[in-house]
């Protein structure tokens, strides 16, 4: 097939993306974040998450796991082997292994940072599911269907972040206290983080981004021209989860 001369320069710029991603090596080159935003009627909706490391990581904080897990029915299973977590604390090394120093500060690899589902731009999820009960939004957020959902897990293998999480066992008997304002899951079924859509669908603050006190989370339209959130993003040094694959996360890492 014969490539045009814009087709083989948006092959070219795709490819450096790919491979520059999510290094730390400039605000504006970073995810693919664009320099100029969409504007007008076109303009879509691209919801990201934005977390401060050096914030979200005092004295061993957790109101932003309890939060969504109480607002979202998740269960404290006893097994490990079994646990449930939308959104968790792991260690640096763990969730962006290869982002090191002397680009970031001595004392990163010592953090604790959060690991959520990735709201991917290109989700591996998504077209291994049989039954599309995961699907992405044209929001970006990516959504799963608990009704669809028959237990295959292959959402679970090709998800490189380890976002998902499996009921092995009827999570409602685990829940202390249920909110009727959000579904109960069942045995044999995946769930995940939904950047909090029936939240913000009434234009609240995911639950995570409301609970921190600290303020090391933000959440905010990416295509949005108005400048705050974007002034971060131009101004900080930032990473994504394992830039290489090409998924193109929406949940970005300041790390500096």
């Amino acid at each position: 097939m014969k490539l045009g001369r814009r087709e083989f320069l948006r092959a070219m710029l795709g490819a450096a993306g790919a491979c520059l991603g999510g290094r730390i090596l400039g605000p504006a080159l970073a995810s693919g974040v664009p320099s100029v935003p969409v504007t007008g009627q076109a303009r879509k909706r691209r919801w990201v998450m934005l977390v401060d490391t050096a914030a979200c990581d005092k004295g061993g904080c957790s109101d932003c796991i309890e939060a969504c897990h109480r607002v979202h029915n998740v269960p404290a299973l006893p097994d490990e082997k079994e646990r449930i977590a939308w959104i968790r604390s792991l260690p640096y090394g763990q969730v962006l292994p290869d982002e090191r120093a002397p680009l970031v500060r001595d004392n990163l690899g010592r953090r604790s940072v959060l690991a959520l589902c990735n709201h991917c731009e290109n989700p591996p999820c998504v077209p291994v599911c049989p039954t599309k009960a995961t699907f992405r939004r044209d929001d970006g957020i990516v959504m799963m269907d608990y009704h669809r959902c028959i237990g295959c897990r292959y959402c679970m293998a090709a998800c490189p972040f380890g976002a998902r999480s499996f009921n092995w066992r009827d999570p409602r008997p685990f829940i202390k206290e249920i909110n009727p304002g959000f579904p109960t899951r069942t045995q044999g079924v995946v769930e995940k983080c939904n950047f909090c859509e029936e939240r913000i669908a009434k234009g609240q603050m995911p639950a995570c981004v409301e609970a921190c006190t600290e303020k090391g989370l933000s959440f905010f339209d990416l295509n949005d021209p108005a400048p705050l959130n974007r002034n971060t993003l131009e101004s900080r040094y930032f990473v994504v989860r394992r830039p290489a694959l090409g998924t193109g996360p929406s949940v970005f890492y300041l790390v500096r």
